[in-house]
């Protein structure tokens, strides 16, 4: 019995090294995003349909409201898109309602999850862009702290800065320049920026928001990021205007 369950063992990992050895490889990585509009909508799948029939009246009564309109698509790109410069002014507009006064803005493209498709905008379609419970916050870095915090978004390929930045990369992702509003940084000043609590903390990479000081973070739910992106909705459908991104090159990457 003990020479039968020997052999049973030895046959299990001379298995195992051989799948080891035949097995596939990761040669690379590809993604990207998928714009889902009314196109899925012409031949729909039955079965799902009467699945979902019972939610349908109570998740629609949810997301259906339209909050505005945007002017065109509008989806994210590093290093840079109309819609991460929208998403980032946001921000920017959206301190005067706590008091602040930003000297720029941050937002993560990665925290960015779906796209506009131009016409009505519904609080849907907002949560589909911002799906996780992210929260403003306002914190103050120093000057060296900014130019750290400019080269980390450098070495990603770029993140969504607010108007007034401009940065020159390098492709390896190296910061070869960065002025603020036509000025160098001043390395012993302070700025103030707005951002995402979630980036506040030193994710994505962008760790020198770990050493923010006089921060301001308010976590009740009227301050989520998708409520704040819905209120500018609004308040452009207020004066009649389609949203639209700025066409700005605040990230310019030199080949």
């Amino acid at each position: 019995m003990k020479k039968h369950h020997l052999s049973l063992s030895l046959l299990a990992l001379l298995l195992l090294a051989t799948s080891c050895r035949q097995g596939y490889q990761l040669t690379a990585i590809e993604r990207s995003r998928i714009l889902v509009d009314k196109v899925y909508d012409a031949q729909p799948d039955a079965e799902a349909v009467q699945f979902l029939a019972p939610y349908k009246h109570t998740v629609d009564s949810m997301m259906s409201p339209v909050v505005g309109r945007v002017a065109e698509y509008m989806a994210p790109a590093r290093p840079g898109s109309n819609m991460t410069n929208l998403l980032a002014d946001i921000l920017v507009w959206a301190a005067r309602s706590y008091g602040e006064k930003p000297d720029f803005a941050v937002y993560n493209i990665g925290g960015m999850r779906a796209g506009f498709a131009e016409g009505e905008v519904t609080f849907g379609q907002v949560l589909d862009v911002a799906p996780f419970e992210n929260k403003i916050c306002f914190l103050t870095l120093s000057g060296a702290k900014v130019m750290e915090l400019f080269r980390q978004i450098a070495s990603v390929g770029g993140e969504a800065v607010s108007h007034g930045v401009e940065l020159v990369t390098t492709a390896d992702g190296q910061l070869l320049s960065a002025l603020l509003n036509g000025k160098e940084i001043d390395a012993g000043g302070s700025y103030r920026v707005v951002t995402l609590d979630y980036l506040s903390e030193g994710n994505d990479k962008m760790e020198a928001f770990k050493a923010g000081t006089n921060v301001v973070s308010p976590q009740e739910e009227r301050n989520n990021i998708r409520y704040i992106i819905m209120d500018y909705f609004r308040a452009e459908a207020a004066q009649g205007r389609a949203v639209d991104g700025p066409d700005e090159r605040r990230i310019v990457v030199k080949e």
